[in-house]
């Protein structure tokens, strides 16, 4: 199955960006119909993508973990440790709100990438990377302006599920940043191996922290688990990953802003949940915004760029 996915991925790059797409798009929606705590979410969904990642890191290149200096793993750990605080906000945050609002809000993630590049990597901001981050500012205060975050079953919360989204989008940010040198040194599998490791290990803490059982649950939710770790990780990331070698990445970057437009239409599908008015018009100028600031960022050919809005090749792009 993935070996033809693969293949159709090499001949039709397309293709490749539609199943990425609509793939990370369910991640949101899939958060949304599990009924366990978020925190246990969140780290069911990254121990399957460690159990499905580290096989391959171990039978391509068993070797390439001897050749990681003690430096470059205290990095790839403090890295997920931030991707953990990322999960973890996120997927409180898509409790608390609208799913629309979440998933635009957390994409918010390259604007920080890029004021943190300025600020602590000395990166060149140009003029169109400013605009780009008004713009998405504003839109983002629009969004955080919706009090009613649609109805008030599907959001009990919306400015505390808001601002917990932008503080996942800083988190996953940080993730970007702290990892971005050592993605140079450290082939992808091994890096990510590691860097899910730590993650896992930050939320199984967290969890234990909480009090929250880890098991127990009903058989749907082990499955909902898995779906989280399958769909948005493995056909979403990992077929990102692919496409970064054959389609320009800021195209890439750019054609991911469609999964909040995806979420909100399967939030609305599954949840009848309806975003507020100043939800759309600021998702719509957020969304506007981040476009630019990664289009900008990226044709500066800045080497942080290819890594900034996709999460991940990992990247959270959630």
């Amino acid at each position: 199955m993935f070996s033809g996915l693969r293949r159709t991925v090499r001949e039709r790059p397309v293709v490749g960006l539609a199943v990425a797409v609509a793939a990370v798009s369910t991640s949101a929606p899939l958060v949304e119909l599990s009924n366990a705590p978020s925190t246990v979410k969140a780290f069911y969904r990254v121990l399957f993508m460690t159990a499905i990642v580290a096989p391959v890191a171990l039978r391509r290149n068993p070797g390439d973990f001897a050749t990681i200096t003690p430096r470059d793993l205290a990095i790839a750990i403090v890295a997920g440790v931030a991707l953990a605080a990322h999960f973890a906000l996120w997927f409180v945050s898509i409790d608390l709100t609208t799913i629309a609002a979440s998933a635009t809000l957390v994409q918010t993630q390259p604007v920080f990438v890029a004021i943190g590049a300025w600020l602590v990597l000395s990166d060149r901001v140009t003029s169109r990377v400013v605009v780009g981050i008004l713009v998405a500012v504003v839109g983002a205060a629009l969004i955080g302006l919706d009090a009613s975050g649609g109805s008030a079953t599907s959001a009990p919360q919306p400015l505390l599920g808001n601002g917990l989204a932008v503080a996942s989008a800083a988190m996953a940010a940080g993730y970007v940043l702290v990892g971005r040198s050592l993605r140079q040194r450290v082939r992808v599998f091994p890096y990510v191996t590691v860097v899910y490791a730590a993650c896992t290990t930050a939320l199984l803490a967290t969890v234990l922290v909480q009090g929250y059982e880890l098991l127990g649950y009903d058989s749907i939710e082990y499955a909902l688990f898995l779906a989280m770790a399958v769909g948005p990780g493995v056909f979403g990331h990992t077929v990102i990953n692919w496409l970064l070698e054959r389609v320009e990445s800021a195209v890439v970057s750019v054609s991911l802003l469609g999964e909040p437009v995806g979420a909100a239409v399967l939030a609305l599908v599954l949840f009848a949940e309806v975003p507020g008015w100043l939800t759309v018009v600021g998702g719509a100028v957020a969304l506007a915004g981040i476009g630019v600031t990664v289009w900008a960022r990226e044709r500066t050919d800045d080497p942080s760029a290819e890594n900034s809005p996709v999460e991940d090749a990992d990247a959270p792009t959630d």
